[in-house]
């Protein structure tokens, strides 16, 4: 029985591996197997199920996540019913929610899995940073071009001094800046994971690699984004230690204060025309389409319908996918509800991640950078929209609920990553 107990504790975790590397390359096929069930749908079932049958009890899976996510999948389940409408983008949540649980489970019934996740990232990270410089120093034609870092011009009629932006294995460059934003502070995780100096100089090397490729994007909200990720990723090593319980009562109030004025700022940039383009018009129509909604449609327009709405808002025929912010996105498409709920989230997140980070946990440090710049980044994108970053995000996520208790009162280490022993650092 041993060997067989063996091979059901590794699913989640190959599980978790199809995951990642098919939001690094969109390696596996997207047409289904059968009925709705893809591939990497059909991964994610089977590390449920052989999370479920060899996790010790179901607290297990209990984390500070759960109210919120409840609240997430509720809100979409009734916008999608109440109005009729598609399913579709349903299921896409409801798999991305899927991965989170297989991957707490796995960390915290075999609390050094952590080392195989690292692994992972690295090896999706390169990949994706190669194809990016692979583009650009190819001259590689993406359909993305800049004359300097504020001037989108078309490719074709830029001439001479016209950049490729890359986009690797995305669809378009700031997609690109949002996967390395998010999975290069876990994939230097992996320097942690040996022992030996060079070996730990490439996982280093890599990581710059990664980081030279969001350059690449001439993406400015992921070039911002990865700066801040890597101040936190340098700072919080040191400082989160030294913080005390009002420390980090502190920065945990400045989460929620720092979401209040931006909402309030793009509340009143959204009154000012087009002085920040797209993204002003994008705002302005979102923030619109919210106060109308809030006594038409209080459940939202539905999923996966904010872009239609805001181009058929904004004059001049463009187009528009999302809101440009995952926060106006999620108000816009499943109402007050959706928007509570990924504001839990994103509090929840980054208060755990600091908790951990402060008990010296690594996989909270690279944790709390990660989602640092993919929260800065989500001000002004929603790169969270395709379900590729979607599931990734939640990946992250489960690494970090991982690191702390499932209550806010309880103590303990659950999974706790802190170095190469596996044991937590002394301070």
């Amino acid at each position: 029985m041993a060997p067989v107990r063996a091979t059901v504790q590794a699913v989640p975790l190959v599980a978790t591996a199809i995951v990642m590397l098919d939001a690094a390359t969109d390696f596996f096929p997207d047409a289904p197997l059968v009925g709705v069930i893809t591939p990497v749908r059909l991964a994610v079932l089977a590390g449920l199920v052989a999370t479920a049958v060899t996790a010790p009890r179901l607290a297990t899976f209990r984390t500070r996540l759960d109210l919120a996510i409840a609240l997430l999948l509720l809100s979409a389940i009734a916008t999608t019913y109440a109005d009729g409408h598609p399913d579709a983008p349903l299921r896409a949540l409801m798999t991305a929610l899927a991965t989170f649980y297989p991957l707490v489970g796995v960390r915290r019934s075999q609390p050094e899995s952590w080392r195989a996740v690292a692994l992972l990232a690295l090896v999706c990270v390169a990949a994706a940073a190669t194809s990016a410089f692979a583009q650009v120093t190819n001259e590689v034609p993406t359909g993305f071009c800049r004359t300097g870092l504020f001037t989108d011009v078309d490719c074709d009629s830029g001439g001479a001094g016209a950049m490729i932006r890359a986009t690797g294995t995305f669809a378009n460059p700031n997609l690109l800046a949002a996967f390395l934003v998010l999975l290069t502070p876990v994939a230097l995780l992996t320097a942690v994971t040996v022992a030996e100096r060079t070996a730990r100089v490439a996982v280093v090397a890599v990581g710059l690699l990664a980081y030279g490729a969001v350059l690449t994007t001439f993406s400015r909200a992921g070039c911002v984004a990865a700066a801040a990720g890597l101040l936190v990723l340098g700072g919080a090593y040191w400082l989160a230690p030294r913080l005390g319980r009002w420390g980090v009562r502190t920065l945990t109030t400045v989460g929620p204060a720092g979401l209040a004025a931006v909402t309030v700022a793009l509340w009143v940039v959204s009154r000012a025309g087009d002085a920040l383009g797209v993204r002003g018009q994008a705002w302005k129509a979102a923030v619109d389409l919210a106060v109308d909604l809030a006594v038409d449609h209080p459940l939202g327009i539905g999923l996966g319908r904010a872009g239609d709405a805001v181009s058929a808002a904004v004059p001049g025929g463009r187009t528009f996918v999302h809101a440009h912010n995952m926060w106006l996105n999620w108000l816009a498409e499943a109402g007050v509800a959706g928007l509570l709920g990924i504001l839990l989230v994103t509090v929840i997140a980054i208060a755990s991640a600091v908790r951990a980070a402060r008990e010296k946990s690594v996989a909270g440090v690279v944790g709390l950078a990660a989602l640092t710049g993919f929260f800065l980044a989500a001000t002004v994108d929603h790169p969270a929209n395709p379900d590729r970053i979607a599931m990734l995000f939640w990946l992250v996520l489960g690494l970090v609920m991982a690191e702390v208790p499932g209550g806010w009162r309880e103590s303990g280490t659950p999974a706790r990553a802190t170095g190469r022993s596996g044991r937590r650092a002394r301070r």
